[in-house]
């Protein structure tokens, strides 16, 4: 048996934190071990607790949920994860917080069993994080990005053909099986593809990989 999800929780309500902490530790595959007030607290939970998964509001005092997000993913072999919760789910905060290494989102009022599937979706990495509301919030904000950025266009050249196509599609929110099957190929390969891809352009996951592919101009606003 594998050992549980271990999850942080910052937030500075005290009902969100200890609210969540009772819903997920219900779950047998899940342990929250550290709750954090502020982005600060939550960053030295982080270094202190060493969770798999960090569940991060946006709007804390000291230090909000994107700085906090973009200290923890950013440092070289770091393996955390950051869902990020959320009132609203069409929210420029959200994405800066993807911009910033957030692997997903959460609204605050989602169910028992949402919260739990997001965390799990979140640790593993081998999908999106509800595809279709993180599609339409990049979509969203990548149309007033302005234009693509040079550096990560370049960066596009070191995939081969196949890639460039796998990545295209996981921007379009389509999980390994869906691509499997839209490229006839086994599910396998394209885990094997993806994890290429995660490693040529030094990304975290399949989020990050989709917020690259816009502002890269590999895909376009509404080219989907």
């Amino acid at each position: 048996m594998n050992p549980p999800i271990r999850a942080v929780i910052a937030d500075d309500q005290m009902m969100v934190r200890q609210g969540f902490t009772v819903l997920l530790n219900a779950e047998p595959d899940i342990e929250v071990v550290g709750q954090a007030v502020n982005g600060l607290d939550a960053i030295d939970k982080v270094a202190e607790l060493a969770p798999d998964v960090v569940l991060m509001d946006i709007r804390m005092p000291e230090l909000g949920g994107i700085e906090a997000t973009r200290r923890i993913t950013s440092p070289e072999g770091s393996t955390v994860k950051v869902l990020v919760l959320t009132t609203f789910d069409l929210d420029e905060y959200v994405y800066e917080a993807l911009r910033a290494g957030a692997s997903g989102f959460l609204l605050k009022d989602a169910s028992a069993d949402e919260l739990a599937h997001a965390v799990r979706v979140v640790a593993s990495g081998d999908a999106l994080l509800s595809p279709n509301i993180t599609k339409r919030l990049i979509v969203e904000f990548s149309r007033t990005a302005g234009a693509p950025r040079a550096p990560l266009k370049e960066r596009v050249g070191d995939l081969t053909e196949r890639e460039t196509e796998v990545l295209t599609l996981i921007a379009g929110g389509l999980s390994n099986a869906e691509i499997a099957r839209q490229l006839i190929v086994a599910e396998q390969t394209v885990k094997t593809h993806v994890g290429r891809i995660l490693v040529k352009l030094g990304i975290r996951d399949r989020t990050q990989a989709a917020v690259f592919a816009y502002e890269s101009g590999l895909v376009r606003p509404g080219g989907l």
